[in-house]
């Protein structure tokens, strides 16, 4: 449902950055199988065990070529990077999605603007953010 979603929305990742545990991993081949993605995948140990701090600074390494990057880890990190992420002047609706609750498979996209060396906190706007449901 993730993959569909991405893929209606119209967010085609150019590169993924995934957990290396099984259960991250079996998430990213779904995602892409059934958004139809084929980018380069960087499968990290580091952010399986990652804070929220960390996580950002795996996220900064990522080539300025890229243009749209999938993130697939942990919570409770993951949540608390998205919120922390958000500048607070992107869709009200998503951002009160996504205080409400980031369970898993929660999707919260960004957009940012500039290299994603200088990306912190506060620092990018949230486009959307979405819990795929059976229902969807």
């Amino acid at each position: 449902m993730a993959g569909e979603w991405l893929r209606q929305v119209e967010v085609v990742p150019a590169a993924a950055l995934v957990s290396s545990a099984a259960r991250t991993q079996a998430t990213w081949w779904e995602v892409s199988t059934a958004g139809g993605f084929d980018c380069p995948v960087e499968t990290s140990d580091a952010l399986y065990a990652a804070e929220p701090d960390s996580a950002l600074d795996l996220i900064r390494l990522t080539s300025d070529d890229v243009r749209s990057l999938v993130v697939i880890g942990h919570n409770p990190t993951m949540a608390f990077l998205a919120q922390t992420l958000d500048d607070g002047e992107g869709d009200t609706d998503a951002s009160n999605g996504m205080i409400a609750g980031f369970p898993t498979g929660a999707m919260a996209v960004f957009e940012v603007s500039g290299a994603w060396t200088d990306l912190d906190m506060g620092g990018a706007r949230l486009a959307r953010f979405h819990v795929p449901r059976e229902d969807d």
